[in-house]
């Protein structure tokens, strides 16, 4: 008999029960019941990386990492559950683990909006958001960056570099559940091209690890995390899911 994943995704029910006026208010939480086959489902981890130029995010990234990511990292590997890195691009090709799965050209052909225009360049100049004066230690910070070295990939672990690669891993492996862990909660995690947006579009179920992420805030938000909080709300609002690692580990191990 195969092993499953016992789980219960947590989402935001814009419904009411009868009786009940139809507000925003009386609106609330709701669960599902499931159990998930383990070779059906991954764990995708997002720019796991080594620091962060913003020193507050590091600061709670390795609290993360080390109290939430580093267990659940190390049930998910026992139980057999697919674990695979997403770290960039860029980082991602360094790695002997990446996938390199052969796709077809990803270039753009469509020749509108102009490529002036989305560059911002010749006659759209104008439109460019100023250069800030400290690029260049960005750009250094960038150039360093490595996985975190409490998550390296071992055993059965991949490395993808592109959510096309991604796709094509998880058709080859019948992968449709992917959970999904790593930083930063209200950027990559929902905007890359592996990120949670774009596989739910494909198809896949996605499901986010709510208490292993946090995201980029403002002066505004820092205080409550609300960017973090409103970007799990976001995916649990419209179509996706969300569980703890503490539901996600008792999951796999009962």
């Amino acid at each position: 008999m195969e092993n499953v994943l016992r789980i219960k995704p947590r989402y935001y029910r814009w419904h009411v029960g009868p009786g009940i006026e139809w507000l925003e208010t009386n609106t609330r939480y709701a669960e599902l019941d499931w159990e998930v086959p383990i070779s059906q489902t991954a764990l995708v981890l997002v720019d796991v990386w080594n620091h962060h130029y913003l020193k507050d995010i590091e600061a709670r990234s390795e609290v993360i990492i080390r109290e939430k990511l580093v267990p659940l990292v190390d049930v998910c590997r026992k139980a057999g559950l697919q674990i695979i890195h997403a770290p960039s691009p860029d980082i991602a090709k360094k790695e002997s683990r990446w996938v390199k799965i052969p796709v077809q050209s990803l270039q753009r052909t469509d020749d509108w909006p102009p490529h002036e225009f989305r560059s911002k360049s010749g006659d759209y100049k104008a439109y460019a958001k100023p250069s800030e004066p400290r690029e260049e230690e960005i750009a250094k910070h960038v150039a360093e960056l490595k996985l975190h070295p409490l998550i390296q990939p071992e055993g059965n672990d991949v490395v993808i570099a592109i959510g096309e690669e991604l796709h094509l891993y998880c058709k080859q492996k019948g992968i449709l559940f992917l959970f999904y862990a790593g930083f930063n909660t209200n950027a990559c995690i929902l905007l890359r091209d592996y990120g949670t947006l774009r596989m739910s579009e494909r198809g896949y179920d996605v499901i986010i690890v709510r208490d292993c992420g946090t995201g980029m805030e403002s002066f505004e938000t820092h205080d409550e995390l609300w960017q973090t909080r409103g970007a799990v709300l976001f995916l649990e609002m419209f179509g996706r899911y969300s569980v703890s690692s503490e539901d996600l580990i008792n999951g796999l191990s009962k």
